[in-house]
């Protein structure tokens, strides 16, 4: 089977991924099995989007039921799974603030750039519409959100690209860089492709108080860090900020595509301003608020911190075991990363781990990525961590 399936993609798919000669075909919380029958222990939730793991039976449920009414009917109508997912992100984060559904982390935002935008455009005064983002930062692959991101790397082919983005080598240089055009600055509080990089907490809440002073928004990417992938609700949350726009996506649809911008600006848009006509559809909102029902009560039953403090503690022996191989530990929550002293070491990992069933990714600065489902067992852990040793044991 898996020679069929490699055939059609090599022959009509475009081959915009390094894919490996895998795939799968079922899946239970954090096991999967692929076409040959083979069992994995799965540490990357399909790069932490099934936060809620595979086969989930209250999400596939609420899902089913929903296809079975109805599933899309466009935004010119009411939408109440989507009313209702939007109260929900708001009354859970906290803040004063309205959601746009998009279908994915860089429709989100670009929702959010466009915001910034067009908080720069006032009558009678210079516009400003420059953004500030972190070098090593990832904010998505269209055009806009590409340029955003702050890798060089990132910027070959494609151009020319949208003008207005300044890119800051740390958290400390981003106020020397503000002037008078500059509306916004966009950070991701632990940068996910960057790898696994947390900023500093204290130099957050500072820069969110700057900002504030100069009339400059903070938009937080949260695409993998929300939905309680570090913990709380959001990052923002942890790091005790209030931000103008926030972004997520991945976790929240639980494996069904979706994006939210969400913002304080609340009347920033008018209508025809900006829209989706898939965004936020009776299918993709269902699915969300399942999620969301699963858990939140996850986090208010105390089991989603147990099995942090698990994972990390887990992590951090394998850390320590082998310190030969990897140079620090990094990342938070079901965000983490070990750094591999190399990029040789690091492919050599990955493929050892493949071999002996359990997925891991990598990232930015030689990091090897742990996102597994929330919903992680222990067993599962247990399983996943020892497969890793054979497999680090195997270099």
């Amino acid at each position: 089977m898996l020679d069929t399936i490699k055939s059609m993609d090599e022959q009509f798919v475009l081959p915009t991924y390094a894919r490996q000669d895998l795939a799968f075909e079922s899946g239970e919380n954090a096991r999967l099995k692929d076409t040959e029958g083979k069992e994995y222990i799965d540490f990357t939730s399909g790069i932490g989007v099934v936060s809620v793991g595979h086969g989930n039976p209250v999400v596939s449920k609420a899902i089913c039921e929903q296809v079975g009414r109805i599933t899309h009917i466009s935004n010119l109508y009411r939408i109440a799974p989507q009313a209702d997912c939007a109260r929900r992100i708001v009354e859970r984060s906290g803040y004063d603030m309205k959601c746009f559904f998009g279908n994915s982390g860089a429709e989100a935002n670009e929702g959010a750039i466009k915001i910034a935008r067009k908080y720069g455009e006032v009558d009678g005064q210079v516009k400003r519409y420059k953004i500030i983002t972190l070098e090593h930062s990832f904010h998505g692959r269209t055009i806009t959100a590409l340029k955003a991101t702050g890798q060089e790397a990132m910027h070959n082919y494609f151009g020319p690209f949208p003008d207005g983005f300044v890119y800051a080598k740390s958290i400390d240089e981003i106020e020397g860089l503000i002037d008078g055009h500059t509306v916004a600055v966009m950070i991701e509080l632990v940068q996910g492709e960057g790898g696994v990089q947390p900023l500093d907490r204290a130099k957050v809440q500072a820069l969110a108080a700057m900002l504030k002073k100069r009339d400059v928004l903070l938009m937080v990417d949260e695409v993998q860090t929300g939905i309680y992938r570090t913990g709380e609700f959001l990052a923002s949350n942890l790091y005790g900020i209030e931000p103008d726009v926030i972004t997520l996506a991945k976790g929240l649809g639980g494996g069904v595509p979706i994006g939210v911008v969400m913002t304080a600006k609340k009347d920033i848009f008018a209508p025809g301003d900006h829209g989706s006509t898939f965004g936020g559809n009776y299918l993709s909102t269902a699915a969300a608020n399942a999620v969301l029902d699963v858990l939140e009560a996850y986090k208010e039953s105390g089991k989603l911190d147990e099995a942090f403090l698990y994972f990390e503690t887990e992590l951090k022996k394998l850390f320590e075991e082998h310190r030969g191989l990897f140079t620090d530990a990094v990342g938070f929550g079901m965000m983490r990363g070990l750094r591999a002293k190399d990029a040789e070491t690091l492919a050599r990992v990955i493929a050892n781990a493949r071999e002996e069933g359990v997925l891991v990714l990598k990232a930015g600065r030689n990091t090897l990525r742990f996102l597994p489902p929330l919903t992680i067992s222990r067993e599962e852990m247990d399983e996943g961590f020892a497969r890793l040793r054979r497999a680090l044991a195997a270099l």
